[in-house]
């Protein structure tokens, strides 16, 4: 089209004043029409002269990254984020060919992650400019990190559920053989404390073999809920009144901030009880001195969110994605199942939970639970409404 333009100009003088209104209805046309398909993809994209000058931007770019836009002006002072603006200058003054660049940012209180590419533009044979693409991968990204712990998860359970219980097995009978040789020795007057105390480290060792058995058996094993109606505030009401004092001496301020218009939902209440303790706990140690732990609940979009944050050492970067995984922990004394069994719980509710963590300010999980639809309405032929 652009050379149909070309060929066109060079007999603007030669066209009567008909055949140049159509010349120029055509032009803007074929305008119009590269706008239309610029601002209708999902990909935003920066368009600057040699001299950094943005020459045009797409709707998704304004969308993705704060920016006052104004042709001719220069990126760096059209874009409102400092750190942002830094990228790119950097980027763009050392001409660099960048491809899949993620940079985080936060938009409404919630964190994004930006894939960025920057192509140089070129026209006969020079480059003339610079042009920016920036994809939105975090809806992509959380995927990935949710297949991958399904995954996990999948490949685990038939060999480890199996696993499991031969080992579960003779654990049992250790325990109680113990148990009758700690008495015969007591008859025989034959232990004393030295022997005590060494009987004492075996049972804690038996009983922790136990317990991690256990949670590996929870977390591979298929799930069966009892869904009852239930109120998430008077269960979080019941948690924290059992876990407060256990709080208070760790220097820990519990505050409720719970939605008094909350519906109920249907739960399995033992299962959510144990899924909201294991945040408690995680909670708790993440706060080592002491901090201001948070439980929040409200009810918008036909869902109920539940919102559980500390004021602790936070998460890293690298492990948001990973703390879900089975056996992943930073704790020396850890299983890392925790959060995995909380994750298994959540979904098993058609649920959702997402971490959002910066280091040494904290960590926020937050639980999101569809309400169920109750009814089925359905359009009658003459426009009315049936149920």
């Amino acid at each position: 089209m652009a050379e149909f333009f070309r060929r066109a100009l060079k007999k603007l003088d030669k066209l009567n004043n008909e055949q140049s209104s159509e010349l120029l209805v055509s032009a803007v046309e074929g305008i119009s029409l590269f706008e239309n398909v610029l601002n209708s993809i999902d990909v935003g994209i920066l368009v600057c002269d040699q001299e950094d000058n943005l020459v045009m931007v797409n709707k998704s770019a304004q969308r993705l990254i704060p920016m006052n836009y104004v042709e001719g002006v220069q990126i760096s002072y059209a874009i409102k984020d400092e750190r942002i603006t830094e990228i790119f200058r950097d980027i763009l003054l050392n001409r660099e060919k960048v491809a899949d660049r993620e940079i985080d940012i936060e938009q409404q209180g919630r964190k994004r992650l930006l894939s960025v590419n920057v192509v140089p533009m070129v026209r006969d044979h020079k480059i003339t400019g610079s042009i920016i693409y920036i994809e939105d991968i975090t809806e992509k990204r959380q995927g990935e990190a949710r297949l991958r712990r399904a995954e996990n998860l999948a490949s685990l359970t038939t060999l480890a559920a199996g696993l499991a219980h031969e080992i579960k097995n003779p654990l049992g009978s250790l325990s109680i053989h113990l148990q009758l040789l700690q008495k015969a020795l007591s008859k025989n007057h034959s232990s004393d404390s030295k022997t005590d105390k060494y009987f004492d480290v075996i049972k804690e060792e038996v009983e922790r073999l136990n317990r991690i058995v256990v949670d590996f058996l929870f977390a591979v094993r298929p799930m069966n809920l009892e869904l009852r109606e239930g109120d998430i505030n008077a269960l979080i009401l019941q948690i924290m009144e059992f876990v407060r004092y256990e709080m208070e001496q760790s220097n820990i301020l519990c505050m409720l901030e719970l939605d008094e218009n909350l519906p109920k939902i249907l739960i399995d209440e033992r299962y959510m009880k144990q899924a909201l303790l294991n945040l408690i706990k995680n909670a708790k140690n993440a706060m080592p001195k002491g901090g201001v732990f948070t439980v929040a609940t409200n009810f918008a979009d036909n869902e109920i969110r539940i919102s559980i944050c500390d004021t602790g050492i936070g998460i890293s970067k690298e492990n948001l994605a990973k703390i879900f995984e089975p056996y992943f922990t930073t704790r020396e004394t850890g299983t890392g199942l925790g959060l995995t069994q909380v994750y298994k719980i959540i979904r098993e509710h058609q649920g959702e939970i997402i971490v959002d963590s910066t280091p040494g300010t904290g960590a926020e999980f937050k639980i999101i639970l569809p309400m169920p639809q109750k009814e089925t309405r359905l359009l009658a032929y003459n426009g009315g409404v049936e149920k």
